[in-house]
């Protein structure tokens, strides 16, 4: 039984070549309450010691930084992971612990505060979708000009990948059980059948 300490996300995951992006992007549409563009920039941090917490067995906390360039005055939201949970207690999607925390100021320097170092860094450029407690978002990522910093465009036959999740991080309560977030995403999973498969990984 997963600990009622943690909050979860729940996902599942899939990727689907350009040719495909009309087709699923209606059947996504159909089936969502909105839709709008998004181009986020991503900052992927990991423990400055992150090999001796390996070595020693621990299972080290990553720190992703967000940022959404569409919106005006949009704010760096840091989000931090552990491992999923074993395929054994949730074999058909992953569920991983995860928090969020809405930085004021520069939340790059707040990180390396933390004893965190800059691993890497993406943008995304794609569509974000609501559906009910579930955010489904579908993009193609762009790699970082090392001079400028910008994101350079995505080449025309990049894949597209999609994640299908919970908005919010969610409890596992009796009223709402881990199992009731995991039916919302597998019903994501049955409407895209024949068109995207989308899966379980463990990231």
């Amino acid at each position: 039984m997963s600990s009622q300490g943690h909050a979860y996300e729940v996902a599942l995951f899939g990727e689907f070549f350009p040719k495909d992006l009309s087709a699923i992007l209606n059947r996504i549409t159909l089936h969502s309450e909105s839709a709008h563009q998004m181009h986020a920039r991503e900052i992927l941090f990991e423990p400055f010691d992150v090999q001796q917490q390996r070595e020693a067995g621990t299972e080290p906390v990553l720190l992703r930084a967000r940022k959404e360039m569409l919106e005006y005055d949009a704010k760096w939201v840091l989000y931090s992971y552990l491992k999923p949970e074993s395929v054994r207690v949730h074999p058909e999607a992953t569920v991983r612990p995860w928090a969020i925390c809405q930085v004021v100021g520069d939340a790059l320097s707040f990180a390396s505060a933390l004893g965190y170092i800059r691993r890497s860094q993406i943008y995304k450029r794609g569509y974000v979708f609501r559906r009910g407690s579930l955010v489904i978002q579908m993009f193609q990522q762009e790699h970082v000009d090392l001079k400028t910093g910008k994101p350079i465009p995505a080449h025309a036959d990049t894949l597209w990948e999609v994640e299908v999740k919970t908005a919010t991080p969610v409890r596992n309560t009796q009223e709402t059980p881990l199992s009731k977030y995991v039916e919302a995403v597998l019903d994501v999973q049955l409407l895209m059948k024949g068109l995207l498969d989308l899966r379980r990984q463990d990231v």
